[in-house]
């Protein structure tokens, strides 16, 4: 069976990302796609890399963390990199529930002075 691997072109295409961000991540060492010239491929372990890169920026975390923490399974292996994650997620949940509860109050003032612009229009 072949081993998958992605043109720099499908890459962008997959993970929905502009070739300078790709290159980018590539130039921060988050990524290093086997080159054959001037084209660059991507293996499964990028491929597996860019979709850990994805959902962690999804969820808030910085390009540094993530490489970071990318650094710890190629350093450490699997169950490093497991407690780095939920340190890591530990320390994120704060900031996102802070964040949950500053736009519960937005919502709520906007809710507010909504409804008093309805009633004072009739």
């Amino acid at each position: 069976m072949a081993e998958t691997r992605l043109s720099f072109k499908e890459m962008c295409a997959k993970f929905d990302v502009t070739p300078r961000t790709l290159r980018y991540y590539e130039y921060i060492e988050l990524l290093s796609p086997e080159r054959e010239g001037r084209s660059r491929f991507y293996g499964p372990r990028e491929i597996a890399r860019m979709t850990l890169i994805m959902r962690g920026r999804r969820w808030g975390f910085s390009l540094e963390a993530l490489r970071q923490w990318l650094l710890i399974y190629d350093n450490e292996g699997t169950e490093a990199q497991m407690q780095a994650f939920i340190e890591l997620a530990d320390d994120q949940l704060v900031k996102l529930r802070a964040q949950q509860a500053e736009l519960a109050e937005h919502i709520e003032e906007v809710t507010t002075l909504r409804d008093r612009l309805k009633t004072d229009l009739g």
